[in-house]
C-alpha cells in the first residue's frame, strides 16, 4: 500500500473521518470547554496532518512533528479512552456517533495508515523530542485553567478532586507513556525506511 494514490485516498479518508468527528462533537455538546480535551486536540492534529499528506504537502521539519503528535496523541486518546474513561457517560445520538468516531474509528485509521502508507524515515530523535512540547502545553493550558474556572476535562487531572501530588504522578505516567509510544515511532520509521539487507 505504498502507492501514491493510495497513501493519498487513506489519509484523505481519515481527514475527513476525524473532521466529521470533529464537527458532530460540537455540534452535540456545543461548550466553551471543547478545545481543553486531548481527545479533540490530537483529532485535530489528525485532521491536519491526514489532509497535508492527502494534498501532497507531507514535507518539512514541522510537518514531521504535527505527524509525530498526532500519531502518538491519537494512540494515547484511543488506549487512555478505553482504560478509564469508557463508560463513564451514557452518551445517546450524535454524542454517541461523535465519541465512536473521535475514540475508536479516527485512531484505528491513522495509526493504520501510519504503519502502511505514511512518509517514512523521517522521524529522528529530536523529532521526538520536541513532539513533548505538545503533552507538556496540553498540561500548561489544563491545569491552571481548572484552577481558574473549576473545570477539568478528564478526572485524573482533576486537581480539585485529587489534588496536585496525585494528579502529577498521573501526568507523569502518562508522560512516560507518551514519551515511549514517541521513541516506538522513531525505531519503528527506522527500521522500515532501511533498504532490504540494510542495518543501523
Amino acid at each position: 500500500m505504498r502507492s501514491e494514490k493510495l497513501t493519498r485516498a487513506w489519509f484523505a479518508v481519515t481527514a475527513v473521518v476525524a473532521l466529521t468527528g470533529l464537527v458532530s462533537q460540537v455540534v452535540a455538546t456545543p461548550t466553551a470547554n471543547v478545545l481543553c480535551f486531548f481527545t479533540i486536540d490530537s483529532n485535530l492534529l489528525v485532521a491536519l496532518t491526514s489532509a497535508l499528506v492527502a494534498l501532497g504537502r507531507a514535507r518539512g521539519r514541522v510537518f514531521t512533528v504535527l505527524l509525530l503528535d498526532a500519531l502518538v496523541g491519537i494512540i494515547v486518546t484511543g488506549i487512555v479512552y478505553q482504560v478509564a474513561l469508557a463508560g463513564l457517560y451514557e452518551l445517546h445520538g450524535l454524542a454517541f456517533f461523535a465519541d465512536t468516531m473521535l475514540h475508536k474509528v479516527t485512531p484505528i485509521l491513522f495509526v493504520l495508515g501510519w504503519l502502511l502508507a505514511a512518509p517514512r524515515g523521517v522521524l529522528t530523535w529530536r523529532t521526538v523530542w520536541w513532539s513533548l512540547l505538545y503533552p507538556l502545553a496540553w498540561l500548561a493550558f489544563t491545569l491552571p485553567r481548572g484552577a481558574l474556572t473549576g473545570f477539568y476535562p478528564y478526572p485524573f487531572v482533576d486537581a480539585g478532586v485529587l489534588g496536585y501530588g496525585q494528579v502529577a504522578l498521573n501526568c507523569v505516567f502518562i508522560g512516560l507513556f507518551f514519551t515511549a509510544l514517541a521513541a516506538g515511532a522513531r525505531y519503528y520509521d527506522g527500521r522500515l525506511s532501511l533498504a532490504p539487507g540494510e542495518t543501523r
